[in-house]
């Protein structure tokens, strides 16, 4: 059986009617910039997560420059995050006018590590960027300890884990201010580019709100130096199909990451650690293997497609080189080594789970 890492046309046939419909209430309304639906998915995301507003932008990665920004992030200052995340982490830190400095992730759950993000503060140091990976929930409650102690603000990197939660509070509320992707391949995924901004802090949205567009306030007036990062009133109103949907996806993610955990039990094959109650929403099931080529090659051999998130850390790549630090992010630079993603989706089938899982364990 041939089982793909990811079929995005499952989706986007199980939603075809609902989604011509979004489509066709665009062009009747015809404001393609800020038209009614963006609006309406800003409120429905800000109900959805708990927080006090959500703003929409252009891409998960404008939302994180967007979100440090509005915190009072900026040139000069230096930003502490995980060395093992997407280079968009980085990017966005980038765009802020900020310095990325990296720390450590935890051996266990790959997430940023507060003992190493402690180590990596320095004077110039304004905020930390916790990266909730693969859709589980950074351990929040050391590195919130460590920003009260040291003055820090606190923009969470939640690109993967729309829906996730800790001790009753959904991703995006745990910090000053969140940055949510929209990129198809999300739990919650556009037809495109997209992205949010979720604060608690009115002001802190009304600022991002701001930097999304010129630094605009009233009658367009720029306030302050900003680009331009719209939320298109076509995505939103496709998000707005989807985000009904997110929950009952959820929990088939997590439906299929048990079945997967379980059938590993014993195996050579590491699975994910366990995670509190709904602090893991499996945007990915990352197994971790001393023989990861090979049973890579052997799920291919099977039909069985696999990824790699990701191939090497961020200072690995030539453009962020001078962020290594010798000797500071070992953990990061040895899981590259040996993580594998495996096929997971809500579309995906029982038998096709089962039959990644005979492969796995076929070696």
């Amino acid at each position: 059986m041939n089982v793909p890492f990811l079929d995005l046309r499952r989706e986007t046939d199980e939603l075809r009617r609902e989604l011509g419909a979004a489509f066709e209430s665009v062009l009747d309304e015809s404001r393609f910039i800020g038209g009614r639906a963006v609006s309406d998915l800003e409120r429905e995301l800000a109900a959805f997560s708990g927080g006090a507003e959500a703003v929409g932008v252009g891409s998960g990665t404008d939302a994180i420059a967007i979100a440090l920004r509005a915190v009072g992030v900026g040139p000069g200052d230096e930003v502490v995050t995980a060395a093992n995340t997407a280079v968009a982490t980085v990017a966005g830190i980038a765009l802020s006018g900020a310095a990325p400095v990296l720390a450590d992730v935890d051996p266990t759950t790959l997430t940023l590590d507060a003992a190493s993000a402690a180590a990596a503060i320095g004077p110039r140091t304004r905020a930390l960027v916790p990266v909730h990976l693969y859709g589980r929930c950074a351990d929040m409650e050391p590195l919130l300890g460590l920003a009260r102690e040291n003055g820090l603000r606190v923009v969470e990197d939640a690109a993967q884990a729309h829906g996730a939660e800790l001790q009753g509070r959904r991703v995006g509320t745990l910090g000053d201010a969140a940055a949510f992707s929209f990129y198809p391949t999300k739990n919650l995924g556009a037809l495109g580019d997209a992205g949010a901004v979720v604060a608690s802090d009115p002001a802190v949205a009304e600022r991002a709100r701001g930097l999304r567009e010129y630094g605009w306030r009233d009658d367009r007036v720029s306030l302050e130096r900003a680009g331009q990062s719209r939320l298109d009133t076509l995505q939103a109103a496709l998000l707005l199909v989807k985000l009904p949907l997110l929950e009952r996806w959820n929990e088939r993610r997590r439906e299929l990451a048990a079945r997967y955990t379980a059938a590993l039990a014993g195996s050579t094959v590491e699975p994910p650690a366990a995670a509190p109650a709904g602090a893991h929403v499996y945007h990915l099931y990352v197994v971790r293997s001393r023989e990861r080529d090979a049973l890579r090659e052997r799920l291919r051999s099977r039909g069985i497609g696999t990824l790699v998130h990701y191939p090497r850390p961020v200072h690995a790549h030539p453009a962020w080189a001078e962020l290594a630090r010798p000797g500071a992010l070992d953990v990061s630079e040895q899981a590259p080594r040996e993580i594998l993603s495996l096929p997971l989706y809500p579309q995906l089938g029982d038998d096709e789970a089962d039959a990644v899982v005979e492969a796995v364990l076929a070696g």
